[in-house]
């Protein structure tokens, strides 16, 4: 599988591994519940395994956190 360059919280990133969402999300060893924006956009949580990634997407990535 070819290497796609993306920006993931600012930083760039070459991942080999990740063609979706769900995919990079697995690439990067994270788990748990998260909201993901791509291109200034907010992705839902059920199009993670489907949504396509392409070069140059800036992805954002932040940990959803409980408390109360």
């Amino acid at each position: 599988m070819a290497s796609v360059r993306l920006i993931i919280n600012g930083e760039s990133r070459d991942m080999n591994n990740a063609r979706t969402l769900t995919e990079l999300l697995i690439a990067l060893e994270m788990s748990g519940r998260f909201a993901i924006e791509v291109n200034g956009e907010i992705v839902p949580r059920g199009r993670y395994p489907d949504f396509q990634l392409s070069g140059n997407d800036t992805i954002e990535i932040v940990r959803a956190i409980g408390g109360g």
